[in-house]
This record gives structure tokens, sequence and C-alpha cells, in this order.
């Protein structure tokens, strides 16, 4: 054992509890040994050692805190720590350098300086079975006036003990094999949900780009029947606003339209591109009622005035206007529904 050349010198700052290595850091620094000034040896009390595991006995391995405790220290006081080598052959090893801890400060008052209590350790073990007494833990104190004393704190001895074993009764045994523990319900379920929650977003996803792509293909536009569509717009116009002078041409305008995209839907005729009389010649080689036609086509001529001509209706012709196009649009499609039964119907005879 030999006396380190390290100082730890003393602040006495206005806060407590710098500890571990910042603590080291602030109050540790190398530096010559301290010179003697007619200082004298003392008895020192505080040293202690105790084990970091919560054992009724130290073993082999273990871990232990030695160290010191000092109360009061006055402001401006300095201390050289002692510095332990590890023996090669063994014993007790030194694992950790000096730990400096600051456990309480109290401030300085009038003619009297602050004071401080202060902890040191280190952290010991023993790889070796036996009776063992530690290094005696001596510092060296230099007070503010330059006077240097020795403190001495007493000594410990250190038992280092192994698992006995009783060899009267002792028998090996093989190592055991891992214990397996049942699968809970409580493990379990949560998986369970996870994957459930997991394949519902799987197929979800799956559904929604399938639809996208039916969507993206070429040619692909919803439509609804023909019929459901100029039913929907006519009734768009329903309403005596749409009489007015100014508004006369928007409204055959609309109804005109709308019976041209059903005519042109409904029988494959280019009403869109034909004039009245080419839509109604390319009704001959169609199954119309004659009398329903002739009231279309009079609806058709007299939108040609309204629009063309500057003709004003009278409100005869437009509250009759709607009603002929609707008339239209319905019978039309009842027509082909009663077709379509009639040719199932002979269907099933044969």
């Amino acid at each position: 054992m030999r006396k380190a050349v390290i100082y730890l010198i003393l602040f006495l700052f206005p806060f407590a509890g710098i500890a571990g290595e910042n603590a080291g850091d602030a109050f540790v620094a190398p530096g010559d040994s301290l010179a003697s000034a007619g200082g004298s040896v003392l008895a020192a009390k505080g040293a202690f050692l105790v084990p970091l595991q919560e054992r009724d006995s130290v073993l082999i391995a273990d871990q232990l805190s030695y160290g010191f405790e000092l109360s009061g220290v006055k402001e401006g006081t300095l201390f050289e720590l002692p510095e332990w080598e590890n023996s090669k052959e063994g014993g007790v090893k030194v694992i950790s350098p000096w730990m400096i801890d600051t456990l309480k400060v109290t401030k300085a008052k009038k003619g009297r300086p602050a004071r401080m209590d202060i902890k040191g350790s280190v952290v010991i073990t023993s790889f070796d079975e036996g009776n063992f007494v530690l290094p005696q833990i001596v510092l060296r104190r230099m007070s503010s006036d330059g006077v240097v004393d020795t403190l001495v704190f007493e000594q410990f001895g250190l038992e280092v003990k192994t698992m006995p074993v009783d060899t009267a009764s002792f028998r090996p045994h093989d190592i055991k094999e891992q214990v397996r523990y049942p699968v809970t319900l409580a493990e379990v379920l949560p998986w369970l949900l996870g994957s459930q929650a997991a394949a519902m977003l799987i197929i979800l996803a799956v559904c929604l780009v399938i639809l996208y792509r039916r969507r993206s293909l070429p040619g692909h536009v919803y439509s609804e029947p023909a019929h459901i569509t100029a039913l929907r717009r006519l009734d768009t116009y329903r309403g005596n606003k749409l009489w007015a002078p100014e508004k006369q041409k928007l409204f055959y305008s609309g109804i005109t339209d709308t019976l041209r995209e059903y005519i042109s839907a409904r029988y494959g005729i280019g009403a869109m591109e034909m004039t009245t009389a080419e839509i109604f010649g390319s009704f001959k080689d169609e199954d119309v009622p004659a009398e329903l036609l002739g009231e279309v086509q009079e609806l058709f001529e007299l939108a040609d005035f309204v629009k063309f001509a500057k003709h004003l209706a009278s409100d005869e012709e437009n509250a009759s206007a709607l009603p002929v196009a609707v008339k239209f649009v319905t019978q039309t499609y009842q027509s082909e529904i009663e077709t379509a039964e009639s040719g199932n119907g002979e269907g099933s005879e044969e």
C-alpha cells in the first residue's frame, strides 16, 4: 500500500448532492503530496464497509463499498486520498477509483465558515476464500491556515466464504431441463384479435384494389338505365317559373335534349346530331304508337319555334310539354318490358 498523490478540494458551493464521478471530478485533482506544517496524527471515526449485495455473509466475487465519512468539514480544507495497488497473488482487490459524495452543506454564517458532510468510497471484492485485513484508510488533511493533520480510521477485517458443500449427503444431479409453462388465454387472445384485424385489413385492401382496377379498365363506365336518367332529368324542369318568357328557350331545350339522349340510348338513333324531321323519320321501323309519336313530334316542333323563331309558347303549351315527354319515356320503356316478358313466355311454352 502506498499513498496516492491525489487531492480532495472542498469549495463548499451553496448546493449539495454532487456524487459519483461528477463529484470526483469536481473535488479531487492530482498534485504533489501535502507538506507537513506542524500537524498531528488523529484517530478518526466514520469508516465503513458495506456489502452491495443484501446477504448475511460475503461470498466470493461479492462487491463491497469501503470508505469513510466526515462531518463538519470547513470550507477551503484539502485532503490527500490513499491509493492502493492490487496484489497479483489474489486477496482483496479494488475495482473502482475513489468516489466522493457531498452529503450535506451548511451555509456560512457571520464569522463562521461554511461546512459540509462528505463521503468517500471505493468498491472492493475478492475471488479467493479466506480472512483478509483491509488496508487502513489514512487521510492527510490541510486546513485553510496550512496545518496538515493525518486522519487514521479504524481498520476492518473481511471474511470471504464459498458455498458450503455437504460431502456426506452430496449427490450430483443432471442439469434440469427448461421449464415449460402452459399457454394461457390471456397470452393468446391479443394474438388472435390482432390476426383477425390484420386479416380484415388485408381483405379490405384487396377489395379496394380490385374495385380500382375494374374502374380503371378502358371502356368501364358505370351507367344506369336510360329511362331512369331521362325521368330524373325531366323532373328538374317542373315548376311554373321556367315558363317565363325569358326562360322558355332554356325550358324547351332541356326537355328536348333529354329526349334526344333517351332516344339515342333506347333506339340507337343518333338523335343528338339530327333535325326533328330526321329523328322522327327514323322511327318508321320502331314499334312506337303513332299517336304517342305524333305528340312528341309536336313537342319537338314547338321547341324549334321557341329556340329558333323566338316563338312565345302559351301557358297550355307549357303545361303539356313536360307530361308529353314523361309519357313518351314511360310508355316506350314499358313496351320494352312487355316485349321481353312475352318473348320469355313463348320460349317457356316451347
